[in-house]
């Protein structure tokens, strides 16, 4: 008897926690809006290219805001290969452009203290 109302415990949880999740997804616009094709826009499109480590105008921070300018002769990623290679090949190269920018502007401020 305890088992049988546990597992209906378990599930009551279940089903609310779900359906609060479809609602805040609803509230900010992201359920029924994934999409894996390419973005259109030219704000979206210059972001995933950034992301992307594909070089826009010589430089791969440009259509970023704030973008450092220290990543902009970063070598552009050749993503290739399955899924979670792509996953992996994408973060690798967003964090060695980061680790890249942060290297810089701790080179900066070091060279700007007197």
């Amino acid at each position: 008897m305890r088992l049988i109302f546990g597992v209906m415990s378990l599930l009551i949880v279940l089903a609310i926690v779900g359906t609060l999740a479809k609602k805040q997804l609803q509230a900010i616009g992201q359920m029924g809006q994934t999409s894996t094709r390419a973005p259109t826009d030219p704000a979206a499109k210059a972001v995933t290219d950034a992301v992307m480590g594909r070089a826009r105008d010589g430089a791969a921070t440009v259509a970023v805001p704030g973008g450092m300018g220290g990543a902009a002769d970063a070598t552009p990623a050749v993503v290739e290969g399955t899924v979670p290679m792509q996953s992996k090949q994408i973060q690798n190269n967003v964090l060695n452009t980061t680790n890249a920018a942060l290297q810089k502007g701790a080179e900066r401020n070091h060279a700007a203290q007197p």
